[in-house]
């Protein structure tokens, strides 16, 4: 693995002609409740991205530490940036990459808003430019969940300041973590929640989503390792394509 913000040019070009491929953490700055840090997204993100580069001796990119974070926005330190703003981070990077000789891009996403400009980003890139981009989104992290965590999550398929999070961060950033300020906070969703858009702090006070004091960083660790397990089935089959 060579890390791009600690290498020189020609250590990158060198890189490129060894066909390595190129991998970018795509976070966010949001609360993430009163124990864990704004850049949360963006260190899960960072993490495993790391391991994937890790796995493929790739080029690891600098993490991108800004997301589309509108629905947190009522909670102070949150940043957002638009959804034209997202995808146009990924099309410019995308290009450059690929102008640079790079053959192939993967994207970890460390946000759920980040989503949908991001898989736009990449298809256009793929049909503007015919650049593959892989995007990895925490796959089996519902199933590794129910596996790791003892606690229960908010709804389905969500994890946002719970035991879940807390655990990564506490594996992989624990003097960010407070422990002794987490808190549990299951919210009524409202019946609209997932029909129309709607600010995370009309309904939840703290910003959890579930219990984060279960949480442990050997919890995190076995979270971590299955992401990469799951990610790496991913990985391989679209190297292999290419």
């Amino acid at each position: 693995m060579i890390q791009s913000e600690k290498a020189t040019w020609p250590e990158i070009k060198t890189a490129i002609e060894q066909n390595r491929v190129a991998i970018l953490p795509f976070g966010a700055h949001e609360e993430h409740g009163p124990h864990c840090p704004l850049s949360t997204d963006t260190v899960m993100a960072n993490g495993l991205a790391t391991r994937l580069a890790e796995q493929v001796d790739g080029i690891l990119l600098p993490p991108i530490p800004y997301g589309e974070t509108w629905n947190t926005s009522g909670f102070p330190g949150t940043l957002s940036l638009s959804f034209s703003t997202v995808k146009a981070i990924l099309m410019d990077l995308g290009v450059g990459l690929m102008k640079s000789g790079v053959k192939a891009l993967i994207v970890v996403n460390g946000h759920f808003g980040n989503r949908a400009p991001i898989e736009l980003a990449c298809r256009e890139l793929k049909v503007k430019y015919d650049f593959p981009v892989l995007l990895i989104d925490y796959p089996g992290l519902e199933r590794l969940a129910s596996e790791i965590c003892e606690s229960q999550p908010a709804a389905p398929s969500f994890y946002h300041a719970d035991e879940l999070e807390t655990s990564v961060m506490l594996a992989l950033m624990p003097d960010a973590v407070q422990m002794d300020k987490a808190q549990a906070e299951y919210p009524d969703f409202p019946p609209t929640f997932a029909s129309e858009p709607i600010y995370l702090h009309t309904f939840c006070k703290s910003g959890v989503f579930g219990d984060p004091r279960p949480a442990t960083a050997e919890k995190g660790e076995k979270l971590l390792d299955g992401l990469t397990q799951e990610s790496m089935k991913v990985v391989t089959a679209f190297l292999t394509k290419l």
